[in-house]
């Protein structure tokens, strides 16, 4: 049986200004992939199952708290009203927890690439050697600005320096500290009250608890990180950018090893708070964040935006946008469709070019091909919605909602006046306003007669182009509905009922 290990805490250090960023917005709460700076390196630890969390706050520490209660409210921000040092600030953090016992891990809050897999083997490796203390340390192609780790003739860990105050010899250190601890609580608690500001920035440094515990002949240790990417810190939108990519291309790599096709990688960012089912494919120019999920096979892109969306399996979206969306399997959207929160598609539905959809069901097999506008409506299945519809679904105060049943067919340039409602099998004709309900198998007209002025061209518009171009057709001859019609025949024509034998339609047939 393996042996329960020590009670946790974790420590994330979160209140520093962040001046490079020239930001009204706190360094940690900069989002990337998903999350904010922060919010990873909880994600980081929340493996560790710690006893308790502690997030020390500074400066904007009320948008932190803010956001701490949001993505960790089992979190405790601790302020530390004056940034006098790292040390001070785990000094601070431990005080807010007195009980803690066991180990204590101190995280700064700008790691967001560090890998759950590299804390838990820092913590591991601490807890197995009994160590008083643990740096998590990396091996950089250039230390600038970093802090060293400075070892003894047997390579055991002698102290570790900020770069301010290094030597010439020590800046050609390469082995970096990474600003990531594992430290047996009562050893740190001891060592912090004995900290100095005798240094180049007057501040209480936590690095020196090594050498205190050091020199009282107390275990320290050193653990590599097996990739010096994951300990990479932010100082400013430059290399927060940098940041961006390199999680992005972490992300991608996992997502085709897993059996997801993306064409152009180096164009295509996914959240990591995003899933994808194997044999999804994602085309170039395709962001997918926040909650999204793509089904199996379904293909995605290219110049995709989906936010907190889910796709069905074998559904496609093409040049398209969608927010809060469902869209069923095999379904059809876009290309330039416009989902808007609560839109929900059904199986082999399909949203065609410039539709927006919004607070609405499309039922099986539905099809919205074109020029379109459906808001606070439900479409039932099989039905076909004529081009530049529009759905009036607000009348200046309130919402009303428009139900269309299945196996209706409306005209195109239809307006429906909600609260309205079209029976299963109704027609309604192109260019009517419906603002009556349909009953089922019924036709709507919902306009006034056209009327023809015979000659108008050539006794208002004499000379022009259009003039002779009547003139050449013989228009005066011509103009008008035969009269050889039945009156009931030509009335059903005129309502765009499709006479026997004829291709009369509603409008339908030519936007399907």
């Amino acid at each position: 049986m393996s042996q329960q290990p020590p009670p946790r805490t974790v420590v994330v250090l979160a209140a520093g200004a962040g001046k490079r960023m020239k930001s009204g917005l706190p360094k940690v709460l900069h989002p990337l992939l998903g999350r904010t700076l922060v919010g990873h390196v909880l994600s980081a630890a929340a493996p560790l199952a710690a006893d308790r969390t502690v997030v020390v706050v500074g400066h904007g520490a009320d948008q932190v708290r803010a956001h701490l209660a949001e993505i960790a409210p089992q979190a405790t921000p601790v302020l530390q009203a004056e940034q006098l040092g790292t040390g001070h600030a785990v000094r601070v953090a431990l005080a807010a927890v007195p009980e803690s016992s066991g180990t204590v891990v101190v995280l700064n809050g700008d790691v967001p690439l560090l890998r759950p897999e590299t804390l838990g083997g820092l913590v591991e490796a601490h807890e197995r050697a009994g160590a008083a203390a643990t740096v998590l340390a990396a091996e950089v192609p250039d230390p600038t600005g970093l802090g060293r780790i400075v070892r003894d003739a047997d390579g055991q860990l002698q102290q570790i320096v900020e770069q301010r105050d290094t030597t010439p010899d020590q800046r050609e250190i390469r082995e970096i500290n990474a600003g990531i601890y594992a430290f047996d609580a009562a050893r740190l608690r001891d060592a912090l009250g004995k900290l100095s500001t005798e240094n180049a920035q007057g501040e209480e440094y936590l690095t020196d608890v090594f050498g205190l515990l050091r020199s009282a002949d107390e275990p320290v240790a050193v653990h590599v990180a097996p990739d010096h990417i994951e300990t990479l810190g932010c100082n400013d939108r430059v290399e927060l950018t940098g940041l961006r990519r390199l999680l992005r291309d972490r992300v991608n790599e996992a997502w085709m090893r897993s059996g997801v096709s993306l064409l152009d990688p180096a164009t295509t960012w996914i959240d990591v708070t995003v899933a994808l089912d194997r044999d999804a494919v994602v085309d170039q120019n395709t962001q997918l964040r926040g909650a999204t999920v793509i089904g199996a096979g379904a293909q995605v892109g290219p110049d995709v935006t989906l936010v907190d969306t889910l796709v069905g399996p074998g559904a496609t979206v093409v040049r398209s946008h969608a927010v809060g969306a469902e869209i069923g399997p095999a379904a059809s959207v876009g290309p330039y469709a416009y989902l808007r929160p609560a839109a929900r598609l059904a199986e082999k539905a399909k949203v065609g070019t410039f539709v927006e959809v919004k607070n609405s069901e499309v039922g099986v097999g539905s099809k919205v091909p074109h020029l379109t506008y459906v808001g606070d409506a439900t479409i039932g299945e099989q039905s076909n919605i004529g081009a530049a519809t529009v759905f009036v679904n607000y009348d200046g105060v309130r919402k009303h909602r428009t139900v269309i049943g299945d196996h209706a067919r409306t005209g195109a340039d239809n307006m429906f006046v909600a609260p309205v409602e079209v029976g299963d099998g109704a027609y309604t004709a192109a260019g009517s306003v419906i603002a009556e309900d349909v009953p089922a198998g019924a036709m709507a007209v919902a306009r006034s007669r056209q009327r023809n002025i015979e000659g108008w061209v050539l006794k208002r518009r004499a000379g022009t182009a259009a003039a002779a171009a009547a003139e050449r057709a013989g228009q005066a001859g011509v103009a008008g509905v035969s009269s050889g019609a039945t009156a009931s025949e030509g009335e059903a024509m005129h309502a765009g009922a499709e006479p026997v034998g004829g291709a009369h339609g509603t409008g339908d047939t030519a936007t399907d």
